[in-house]
């Protein structure tokens, strides 16, 4: 399974490329509906909470986060590409303000005007439990698996920084031949979820789903397994 990781491990896609990716609609990871891993398992996430605060790293248009803010709960995403965020309120029917955010340059912050939806417009590694709190909730879909292999360390301690003491953190990866298909999305093996989190968080898996699809096929790979856990803080 090492193996897996070696092959993988210096694979870098720039930000750039990421809004280009959008900029060109080439989105064939945006779910237009509801994902059913999320729905099947939110009375986990939950844990009989209401009015939860949700995070979503690398939000894309989800259009999970209306389902939650339209449940009571509220939402902060970030997201590098700014038309996926216009998007996301235009597509929804939603009236949206803009503003700067001081904290972090260049950045833009777009709210619904109920304000519980709030999405940040920059670099992930820009925000910090500082600028956006922390959270009882994260919905990790493609941003594990979307973020440079060489920057999970990185990216797990900003995630386990933004974690309340009672934060519930679903998170999906994917399994596949990584000799078949460079990525992205990259192959997030299991052990290695344990070795970035176990440390700090409790680590429960949920499923493992064959999820291929013809398009996955033209990408050259055998099979792909997208798998689900629950993390939640250790208690100190």
């Amino acid at each position: 399974m090492n193996n897996m990781l070696k092959i993988q491990e210096n694979c870098v896609v720039a930000l750039k490329d990421w809004e280009r990716r959008w900029h060109e609609n080439r989105i064939g990871f945006h779910k237009p509906q509801v994902h059913e891993m999320l729905k099947g398992n939110i009375e986990k996430v939950l844990a009989g909470r209401t009015g939860v605060r949700f995070f979503f790293p690398l939000c894309g248009k989800a259009v999970d986060m209306k389902w939650l803010a339209d449940m009571g709960h509220s939402v902060v995403g970030v997201e590098i590409s700014e038309k996926a965020i216009r998007q996301f309120f235009s597509e929804n029917g939603l009236i949206y303000s803009e503003e700067l955010v001081p904290s972090i340059p260049g950045a833009k912050l777009f709210k619904n005007s109920e304000k519980n939806i709030s999405l940040y417009n920059c670099d992930l590694y820009s925000v910090s439990s500082s600028i956006i709190g922390q959270f009882g909730a994260i919905w990790d879909r493609g941003s594990l698996v979307a973020i440079n292999p060489k920057d999970r360390e990185k990216y797990a301690s900003l995630i386990i920084s933004l974690m309340a003491n009672d934060c519930k953190y679903l998170l999906s990866t994917l399994v596949y031949n990584p000799e078949l298909y460079e990525g992205p999305p990259f192959v997030v093996p299991g052990e290695q979820i344990h070795s970035l989190f176990g440390e700090k968080c409790n680590v429960e898996q949920l499923l493992s789903d064959n999820v291929m699809e013809d398009r996955h096929r033209a990408w050259g790979l055998d099979y792909l397994l997208e798998q689900l856990y629950l993390l939640h803080p250790k208690s100190s």
